[in-house]
């Protein structure tokens, strides 16, 4: 059984991937139904804020193939729901549908709901199970979990730099430092924010326009935030005539998280901090990265005077650096991305 548990539960986690830039600032969730006789009959996802999720997707394909799912089981990798938002609960659903077994990836990290869901289930007779690929399924919603739990955005730093650790010559020129395959990634993780920063010098020097091109047809744009002191509104606003853009200037730490807080209650849920090195190096040290993602091209660039990938002061001692956890390292074309979350 545990491993049909497993399996069941990585069909799930597919199904949910599905779902990727979509739901903000929804989870991704996948589920999958099994009849009574250990057939997968329904398979579901949420697929956007506001629809319907996952469980009801999959439940309600089980019916169109089956007519029934009743006594059958249903893999969620993520708690049912049991409060009435955008859309019902979807305990009611299960219950109504006559499931008698449900197995969850992992609990709703939301301390209001955590375990709720669960508990209605099992007052209706229905087993549940919990905590099947738990690793894997919180993996997949690190930046739900942490909105839901701080109310803040999760933030990725995304970087490209050549191998000797440097990001563009003196004069500021950069494209392209990696090849087309890292720049899909970055596609990809454009996809996934909310918001996309980059700090003033690397807009003027490299004019970019901080949108999601691929596909072509991309429904859900990011906000783009400028972080300068020196340009004014007017400028920042020229470089985007389409607007969905604004300007901050945090001085502080403090004003860093406050500026966090603020992104939060207008939904934002993933910030995509794109550079230059100075920027990086700020929100570094002001406390607010939790995930780091540098693609390295196998290029030297070499001088002295060339800019590097972060900016700053350099630490008083080596102790002082600042380190990563769960490191990860992936290939993309002739380029190498490094990724890890910072330690804290």
């Amino acid at each position: 059984m545990e491993k049909f548990d497993s399996n069941c539960m990585n069909e799930a986690l597919a199904l949910a991937k599905l779902g990727w830039g979509h739901t903000n600032p929804n989870p991704m969730v996948g589920a999958v139904v099994v009849s009574e006789e250990g057939k997968i009959i329904g398979r579901g996802y949420h697929a956007k804020a506001g629809g319907p999720h996952a469980e009801v997707n999959a439940i309600q394909d089980a019916l169109r193939r089956c007519g029934s799912c009743e006594n059958g089981t249903v893999y969620v990798t993520l708690e049912p729901c049991c409060t009435t938002g955008r859309t019902p609960p979807c305990t009611d659903a299960i219950i109504a549908a006559g499931l008698k077994r449900v197995v969850a990836g992992s609990l709703d990290p939301n301390p209001k709901h955590a375990g709720k869901g669960i508990e209605i289930l099992e007052q209706h007779g229905i087993r549940c199970v919990t905590g099947v690929m738990q690793d894997e399924c919180i993996e997949l919603n690190r930046p739900f979990f942490k909105y839901i739990s701080t109310g803040k955005p999760f933030v990725i730093l995304k970087m490209a730099m050549t191998l000797d650790g440097k990001i563009a010559n003196p004069d500021c020129s950069s494209k392209w430092i990696t090849g087309p395959e890292a720049r899909s990634r970055v596609q990809q993780l454009r996809r996934l924010a909310d918001a996309i920063m980059v700090g003033g010098g690397t807009l003027r020097a490299d004019k970019p326009n901080l949108t999601v091109r691929e596909p072509e047809d991309w429904w859900r744009q990011p906000r783009r935030i400028i972080v300068s002191g020196s340009m004014s509104d007017d400028d920042v606003a020229g470089y985007f005539p389409d607007g969905n853009v604004f300007r901050v200037a945090p001085a502080s730490a403090g004003e860093w998280q406050d500026l966090m807080t603020q992104l939060g209650k207008e939904e934002c849920m993933v910030l995509l901090v794109e550079g230059g090195g100075e920027l990086a190096d700020t929100v570094l040290k002001a406390g607010i990265v939790d995930y780091v993602e540098f693609h390295i091209a196998p290029k030297l660039l070499g001088g002295r005077n060339s800019i590097p990938v972060l900016g700053g002061d350099h630490p008083g001692d080596l102790a002082d650096a600042l380190k990563l956890h769960r490191v990860k390292i992936e290939r993309y074309g002739n380029d190498i991305a490094v990724s890890g979350y910072m330690e804290e």
